[in-house]
């Protein structure tokens, strides 16, 4: 039954908030990382979390029956708060430097096996296309320099790299995917779409910790028109070959 004083114990009690702070700390970064992608310190949030248990043991030994304990607790409530969208902008940067080493590996990557054309043209399928194989926006008569083709190449390849990376789960993403492996599977996800890579068997594999064999599976994506074509299949030797780099 509960307690007759617990809209007291709710308004003064440090036990009571170091709890609630507490099961916030475990529970906040989880939603961060299921909607965003972004990760955080594992330590930083165990030594958050020490301190709190703590705080809270610490104040099992004082009265708490005196108003100021309330703006007390409010006080040390909006410090955790700041503290913990602190470790927040700290995971997105930690996130935005992944992203620029997986990049600064797919981007090349990608540019040797698509080629570049400055001026806009038509695809095989009669779509008009750019750079390296740009088609939003684009119209026959539009031309680029190399620059703005790379810097096209780089802004796509990193939706592709997002949009590929909602279908991982978290341990996948934070424990079997260096910057390699990363870049492969943006490259496969670039050339036959975010939803094709996303549930390919590679990246089922992946997810499930087959790691070699999630790299393997890369290379059965070699047919174009219900054929093998000798430059996808050099293009997928070539990420498997990435994507197993340290296995």
């Amino acid at each position: 039954m509960i307690i007759k004083d617990w809209k007291k114990v709710v308004l003064l009690s440090m036990s009571f908030w170091a709890n609630v702070i507490g099961l916030l700390v475990l529970i906040v970064p989880e939603v961060i990382f299921a909607y965003t992608g972004v990760d955080t310190d594992p330590v930083i949030l165990w030594w958050v979390g020490t301190l709190l248990l703590v705080f809270g043991l610490i104040g099992r030994l004082f009265k708490q029956d005196k108003p100021p304990w309330v703006e007390w607790v409010r006080t040390t409530a909006v410090i955790i708060v700041i503290a913990m969208l602190a470790l927040f902008a700290s995971s997105t940067a930690l996130a935005d430097t992944r992203e620029d080493k997986a990049l600064n590996v797919a981007v090349p990557l990608i540019s040797r096996w698509e080629g570049i054309r400055l001026n806009a043209y038509l695809d095989i399928v009669d779509v008009p296309t750019i750079c390296y194989g740009s088609t939003r926006g684009i119209q026959l008569g539009m031309s680029k320099t190399k620059e703005e083709c790379d810097r096209l190449l780089r802004c796509e390849v990193a939706e592709y790299r997002k949009g590929w990376l909602s279908y991982l789960n978290g341990k996948a993403y934070s424990q079997r995917l260096p910057a390699t492996r990363d870049a492969s599977y943006t490259s496969l996800a670039y050339n036959v779409g975010i939803r094709s890579a996303g549930r390919s068997t590679a990246t089922r594999r992946l997810n499930s910790g087959d790691i070699r064999g999630g790299c393997v599976a890369i290379g059965w994506w070699n047919r174009a028109g219900g054929r093998v074509v000798r430059g996808l299949v050099n293009r997928r030797n070539a990420e498997t070959a990435l994507c197993l780099r340290g296995t």
